[in-house]
């Protein structure tokens, strides 16, 4: 693992805390020391949960056993069925209903600071997981928030500042579904037939210990590993029967971008997105999913034959004319998933070759299936007569410059916020993210450049903290051939709170900013270009 002085970062950040904190509106919540938080008393939680964040070795390969950072969970009060334990080493399923309040007393019993974000869940500030809020080791956060959130799948995962890459890569990060009225009434695929993927790509040393090693070009593309593990287990098969299954597919990988496609070429059939339920279903060749997004698929098994199998696989994608100097190992499992994985010279993203992720064996022969509804969730559509200041444009540049990745030109700073980045709350906002060519050259505008140009031209998963947004517009401004191995892959209906913008790429989504003040989160979810400083605040005041 890479060394980090957390310690210096934290008393630098702690002392800033307290100089600011009556200065700077919304932080006066930061610090309040973990271990003296009590709960609300007019705050009646129907569920509480007790999350540790911990040690742990556990099975993950043959061999011995493997030294993680694990979520532990303990239900305190609320539905048996809130906590779903998965074998391994990520955190436990958490399972809401919308409208319940919820109370959860995260422990941090790790030798370094530590803060959990409930990625996708529209919550106050101080519940949303900002890294101003990271607590010692044997302190403890206090969470109190209402489930409002329609019926979807969500996450939650570390997100302590620069230290977020390494800690979620060790294990800290665990799914969460959220269920409603209108979810139930669809009728769709429950209990044994809703079936959680949670993809991620490890490497591991001989003695099977995760390894994590960042050279220069593992810091620019993001860390890939040579081992998928679905779930946190390798080589992952599923037993099905004869029947409709919903799939609840989580890319948790730290920088790998999947395109995702049944082995024998059967459509994929999406029902829902990051933020919850398509208004139809949506029939696709494959699916992109970036760091950070989720999807939802209707798969049905009827017809096929016992003992015979199908295989969700990540196709090859790219542009390969990209390659340069003849060294390029861009992604594939035979040659490009470890190590540095990139080349001095190597095409910053694609893979070279189909990889597996996970194996559907049919096992069973059975005659009721549920039917897919040719309809599932209304979804009002904002258009820009919807925008509070509908001449106004949030811009989200993203740029590079002395090494560094960059949003609108700066780098994270704990409380720093622009006037561009100031939004009043309760308003709508269209918002451009775009790529900044500024003082790249020519390059980063056709691909085919050397350097850090190269470098930029690559995707990057862009996540905005709060509620989610709708996606209003993609445009590809500067066009590549890597673009057309990816562009039928892209739900652009649903609601979303991560969106992979490629390179050359313009995305406009319309976000509303409700309900909460404070300092709101957006950054590259590429974890290593998160930790690297592509991260900013919105100020909703």
């Amino acid at each position: 693992m890479t060394n980090i002085n957390y310690k210096r970062r934290q008393f630098i950040q702690y002392a800033a805390t307290s100089t600011l904190a009556a200065a700077i509106p919304g932080s006066s919540f930061a610090r309040t020391q973990g271990s003296n938080m009590t709960p609300n008393p007019s705050f009646k939680a129907d569920v509480e949960i007790a999350l540790n964040a911990q040690t742990a070795d556990v099975a993950i390969l043959p061999g011995p056993l493997t030294h993680v950072l694990k979520y532990t969970g303990k239900l305190l009060k609320g539905p048996a069925s809130t906590l779903r334990e998965l074998p391994g080493y990520l955190g436990p399923i958490i399972n809401f209903e919308q409208g319940q309040k919820v109370r959860i007393y995260f422990s941090n019993q790790l030798p370094e600071p530590c803060i959990t974000h409930w990625h996708g869940m529209h919550v106050p500030q101080p519940m949303d997981g900002h890294p101003m809020y990271a607590i010692h080791r044997d302190e403890q956060y206090l969470y109190e928030f209402e489930v409002t959130n329609p019926a979807g799948t969500n996450w939650y995962h570390s997100h302590t500042h620069e230290l977020t890459a390494p800690q979620v890569y060790q294990g800290l990060a665990g799914l969460i579904t959220v269920s409603d009225e209108n979810e139930r009434k669809l009728g769709l695929p429950s209990g044994e037939f809703d079936v959680p993927l949670i993809i991620q790509d490890r490497s591991f040393s001989s003695n099977n210990q995760l390894r994590y090693i960042l050279g220069m070009h593992q810091r620019m593309r993001g860390f890939h590993g040579d081992v998928i593990l679905v779930n946190g287990q390798k080589d992952y098969t599923i037993p099905v029967k004869t029947r409709a299954y919903r799939l609840r597919i989580l890319n948790g990988s730290n920088a790998r971008i999947y395109k995702l496609a049944w082995s024998d070429g059967t459509p994929i059939t999406a029902i829902g997105t990051d933020g919850g339920l398509l208004e139809k279903p949506q029939n696709l060749p494959y699916v992109m999913l970036a760091p950070a997004e989720r999807v939802e698929l209707w798969v049905d098994f009827s017809g096929r034959k016992p003992g015979s199998d199908i295989t969700l696989q990540s196709l090859a994608f790219g542009d390969s004319s990209s390659h340069m100097g003849g060294g390029g190992m861009r992604g594939g499992m035979r040659r490009g998933m470890g190590g540095d994985g990139m080349g001095m010279m190597g095409a910053p993203f694609g893979q070279d070759e189909a990889i597996t992720i996970a194996k559907f064996q049919i096992t069973e022969q059975i005659s009721d299936s549920p039917k897919l509804p040719e309809t599932l969730i209304p979804m009002p559509r904002f258009t820009l007569q919807d925008i509070t200041h509908p001449d106004k444009v949030v811009p989200i540049a993203i740029g590079m410059r002395h090494m560094s990745f960059q949003l609108n030109g700066r780098t994270f700073d704990m409380y720093d916020y622009m006037e561009s980045e100031q939004i009043p709350v309760n308003s709508i906002q269209r918002i451009k993210i775009f790529h900044d060519n500024r003082g790249m050259g020519g390059g980063m505008r056709r691909g085919g450049g050397m350097g850090m140009g190269m470098m930029m031209s690559m995707p990057h998963p862009i996540h905005l903290h709060g509620q989610q947004f709708q996606i209003l517009s993609r445009t590809q401004i500067d066009q590549n051939s890597g673009y057309e191995t990816v562009k039928h892959g892209f739900i652009n209906s649903g609601w979303k709170d991560t969106v992979l913008v490629m390179p050359g790429e313009e995305i406009e989504i319309i976000k509303p900013f409700n309900d909460f003040k404070g300092f709101f989160l957006y950054h590259c979810h590429n974890l290593e270009h998160e930790d690297m400083g592509m991260m900013r605040n919105f100020y909703v005041s």
